[in-house]
């Protein structure tokens, strides 16, 4: 779908700015460490509206927005949102995130009937296209007074925040900064977790198989998946998981894992997982008996109506090697005991997860110094707000993963974003909220990772704030949002900066 077909679904749709450019960005492939191509056309976009722009050591892009006439001695504002998208598609969509444009669709929302745009079979990119979109849109709307803005367009958000990493002091001059990222049109964010991501490392030996073993495939599929930090509360299953689950149901001791893998993105719970595994003539109906019955049990205690846990025998290339049973049930209990959901809730914000862990991929692949050998190589994704407990949560995850015979190598972190309430943006943002909706907005944190908390380490003396309209189902191929949502949004991020041009 070309940028003149995305703009002819979004066609007649409010505000009509948005909406044009969140069509045009989302015609442009942007996977994570591959953004130079939207980034030069969100370049060719400012350019088109008479703005210059400059990109930093890191990448990122800044884009000037002289004032509104009659605002130019207020103070300078950031209006920031991430330029990549989380690449997710549905079992049998043909799509290639680094050639193809998403297919956007208009469509109601199947449970409260809202119009939303969705992507054809893929993640949408409203996480952060609809951001962008917005600073674009108001930075040009001539109904939008604003005071000297800066449009930060950063890098490498969901594989981890690489962007905001490169930022420094001298990237952008303001010191007032207003994130995009968020997906609830009634919450203003002034606080996020932190979060590390862990590989659990397994070096295994495969023997021969049998000439006589029955192989067959087990896979788990039509899971809602969904953002492992926003959505980890809500307790849906993690494909990983379930796939474990059925294999140890079999009650089998002979059972042997010849493939295995899940997953796909560590901030993404995983949505489908798949296996081949070995075992004697009664394989196929232990599978068959275990699968229903651990299928029951995810669609009721995880509300996951879609779910299927196919069984059926292997028809492709026969793997000429798999795990021994012993070192197959030693995998499927390590796997079992590590954890994924909630772990803490924080103690002083009701309602707010403190620290979680997404037992997000499973990859098995050659052993790099064996040929023999298999590593395999499971990633975790913890997050929390408090620094401790981010730390006793990696070391808990290592735990498990030693007491099983493997290694532990934690790998990239990132800052939390201490709220402060005191905040002279968010007083603004909630007095004008509260003028416009005759409400008042949440004021919290959110159990995910926003820029603004790396953002505030690297450059420092930002008063900062979050907002945006509803999206639902971020990383995932079910992601939308709605279009009214989008339309009160945009009203609101206009009435603030009408109100910072004031100085």
């Amino acid at each position: 779908m070309s940028a003149a077909e995305n703009l002819a679904v979004v066609a007649g749709l409010e505000p009509a700015r948005v909406w044009h450019y969140f069509a045009e960005i989302a015609a442009v492939p942007r996977p994570s460490k591959h953004e130079a191509r939207v980034r030069d056309r969100v370049r060719e976009l400012a350019a088109a509206a008479g703005f210059t722009s400059r990109t930093d050591a890191a990448g990122n892009l800044v884009i000037d927005v002289p004032a509104s006439p009659g605002c130019e001695n207020a103070p300078v504002t950031v209006l920031q949102g991430h330029l990549d998208m989380v690449c997710e598609k549905n079992t049998g969509t043909e799509h290639d995130f680094d050639r193809d444009p998403i297919r956007l669709v208009r469509d109601q929302d199947s449970e409260t009937g809202a119009a939303i745009i969705r992507a054809a079979g893929t993640t949408l990119g409203a996480d952060n296209g609809i951001g962008i979109a917005m600073a674009l849109a108001a930075a040009t709307d001539p109904a939008v007074v604003h005071p000297p803005l800066e449009i930060l367009c950063t890098l490498d958000e969901e594989a981890g925040m690489g962007g905001a990493e490169g930022l420094t002091p001298d990237s952008f001059r303001g010191r007032r900064l207003i994130n995009l990222d968020s997906e609830e049109d009634d919450v203003l964010y002034i606080g996020c977790a932190g979060g590390g991501d862990t590989s659990l490392k397994w070096e295994l030996r495969p023997r021969p198989l049998p000439p006589t073993a029955e192989l067959a495939r087990v896979a788990v599929r039509g899971l809602r998946g969904g953002h492992s930090g926003t959505d980890i509360h809500e307790n849906r299953a993690n494909a990983n998981k379930v796939l474990v689950a059925t294999l140890t149901a079999t009650g089998s001791r002979s059972l042997r894992i010849a493939r295995i893998q899940g997953g796909s993105k560590r901030n993404a719970i995983a949505r489908e997982a798949s296996a081949v595994v070995v075992g004697g003539k009664s394989l196929l109906r232990q599978l068959t008996r275990a699968a229903p019955e651990v299928q029951a049990a995810t669609a009721r205690e995880h509300r996951e109506p879609g779910v299927q846990i196919e069984i059926a025998p292997w028809t492709g290339e026969r793997p000429a090697t798999a795990l021994s049973p012993a070192d197959t049930q030693r995998l499927l209990r390590v796997l079992t005991a590590l954890p994924h959901g909630v772990m803490e809730m924080h103690a002083e914000l009701p309602g707010l997860v403190q620290t979680s862990n997404n037992v997000a991929t499973i990859v098995q692949q050659p052993h790099p110094n064996d040929p023999d050998g298999w590593l395999l190589v499971v990633g975790c994704l913890a997050r929390s707000s408090s620094v401790a407990r981010l730390a006793a949560a990696r070391e808990q995850l290592a735990a498990v993963a030693q007491l099983g015979g493997g290694t532990a190598e934690f790998g990239h972190t990132y800052p939390g974003w201490q709220p402060d309430t005191k905040s002279p943006l968010l007083n603004t943002c909630r007095r004008i909220y509260r003028e416009l909706f005759s409400a008042d907005a949440k004021v919290t944190a959110i159990h995910a990772g926003l820029e603004c908390g790396v953002i505030g380490r690297q450059v420092g003396g930002l008063d900062m704030a979050s907002l945006g309209p509803n999206i639902k189902g971020a990383h995932s191929p079910d992601e939308r949002v709605y279009i009214d949502s989008v339309q009160k949004s945009y009203r609101f991020l206009g009435a603030i900066l009408a109100d910072l041009a004031r100085g």
